[in-house]
């Protein structure tokens, strides 16, 4: 039997599972000092708390996640020809003790059934949104390109800085990157203004990932953005988590399931929800499974990253893909856990 790690490479890899890799069982999501000390993650319920950028978020309770506060007077870009006025990236120099603090939090995750992954968020098109909101920065694209353009730039050389301290002191196997880039049914701009802006500074990004010892990519984008699946390949995008049922999962991997991964395919507006019930998660689990197969496939929550909105849905789903694992597969719970990570580590 496969360990959890091993099943997942066989998935990426285009090999040979030996069942259904259970949504974030084969990679484990780790800080580094820039998301631990400079600008750390809101907990659920934090109101208006100002990042290391100068942007204020807020995380309401039964919401994936936080998202800016974009009142007039808490947008961070008042002009964008004057970016450079308004956009001071915070400093990347960190103690040695500080790497030394994410450095033991890696080390103590057994290797041999999870991916060390470094978790990174936001990313370019998030980043210039939070900066400077969303249809902003939509219109800004069309009418400003080159300033737009100029602190695309900028961001990117941000990010490269973060991943040389990331792989010179933390060596991750992966790399778990956000950017949203489209809603449920249709992306937030055409493949044209995408690969003008983001293909070319993602290519720099996770191409020097892969070139300091990084073997897989994540990509998280909960959305529909299936008309950018040839640009997430030449960005060098081994997984693409998120994924919506409304991208035609089983014929994107007919056409390009040996290139790159999904992982998702259960939007949590399909199972994650005030009144949320067991019987609906299992029903929407296995369809999803029944409907798309294990080529290439992750079955998954579409967030990004291992819960719910609403507890008890991403543990329930937990169960179903294990309870189908051993019905379709034959391996027993105690095989199935025994090749994971201890579940209280996993949750």
């Amino acid at each position: 039997m496969l360990t959890a790690r091993e099943n997942l490479e066989a998935v990426i890899n285009h090999g040979t599972p030996d069942r259904f890799s259970n949504q974030y069982e084969g990679i484990k999501l780790l800080f580094h000092p820039f998301m631990m000390f400079s600008s750390p993650l809101l907990q659920k319920g934090q109101p208006d708390v100002v990042n290391a950028w100068g942007i204020t978020n807020s995380f309401p309770e039964n919401v994936p996640g936080a998202f800016p506060v974009h009142t007039p007077d808490k947008i961070v870009i008042k002009d964008i020809e004057h970016w450079q006025d308004y956009v001071h990236a915070p400093s990347l120099d960190f103690t040695d003790e500080q790497w030394a603090i994410c450095k033991g939090m890696y080390d103590a995750v057994d290797g041999t059934k999870a991916l060390k992954a470094a978790f990174v968020a936001p990313g370019l098109f998030e980043q210039c949104h939070h900066l400077g909101e969303i249809t902003r920065t939509l219109e800004n694209l069309v009418e400003y390109p080159d300033e737009m353009e100029d602190l695309i730039k900028y961001l990117t050389e941000f990010e490269l800085k973060m991943a040389e301290g990331i792989c010179e002191h933390l060596h991750p196997d992966a790399i778990f990157h956000h950017d949203d880039w489209g809603g449920q049914n249709s992306t937030f701009m055409s493949v044209g203004m995408f690969e003008d802006f983001y293909v070319e500074p993602y290519k720099q990004i996770y191409g020097y990932y892969k070139d300091h010892g990084v073997k897989y990519i994540f990509h998280h984008s909960d959305s529909y953005a299936a008309t950018f699946v040839p640009d997430m390949i030449e960005m060098g995008i081994d997984v693409w988590q998120g994924c919506f049922s409304t991208n035609n999962l089983p014929e994107l991997i007919a056409k390009y399931g040996d290139k790159i991964s999904f992982m998702g395919g259960i939007e949590n507006m399909l199972v994650d929800y005030d009144g949320w019930t067991e019987e609906n998660c299992r029903k929407v689990c296995r369809e999803t499974m029944d409907t798309i197969g294990m080529k290439s496939f992750i079955p998954c929550i579409a967030q990004g990253g291992p819960g719910s909105v609403f507890p008890g849905v991403y543990k329930s789903m937990w169960d179903e893909i294990d309870k189908y694992n051993t019905e379709k597969f034959g391996w027993t719970q105690e095989q199935l856990d025994d090749a994971r990570l201890p579940i209280d580590i996993m949750f």
